[in-house]
């Protein structure tokens, strides 16, 4: 890509971000809205229980799951130099 490309793709890029923000509404956190009734905060324990240990958790249980009611070839599951088939 030459020089000309890559700086027409870089202001369009840049140009197109600016409009983005310029253009979205704030967030107004600090402005209630009618019927707004926010609970309580989560605590630093709460919230890495729930957004890191709780995922990785799933994950590990999806795994062993996936694991235990494997019922394909045993063959197939470790790699073994020694034994490599060749097939014609």
């Amino acid at each position: 890509m030459d020089k000309k490309n890559a700086l027409r793709a870089g202001a369009l890029a840049a140009g197109t971000t600016l409009m983005m923000l310029l253009m979205s509404s704030p967030a107004l956190a600090l402005t209630r809205d009618d019927g707004d009734d926010p609970g309580t905060g989560l605590s630093v324990g709460a919230t890495l229980g729930l957004y890191v240990v709780l995922p990785i958790v799933i994950f590990l249980a999806i795994t062993g799951l996936v694991m235990v009611l494997d019922k394909s070839n045993p063959d197939h599951r470790v790699f073994k130099p020694g034994k490599a088939k060749a097939k014609a």
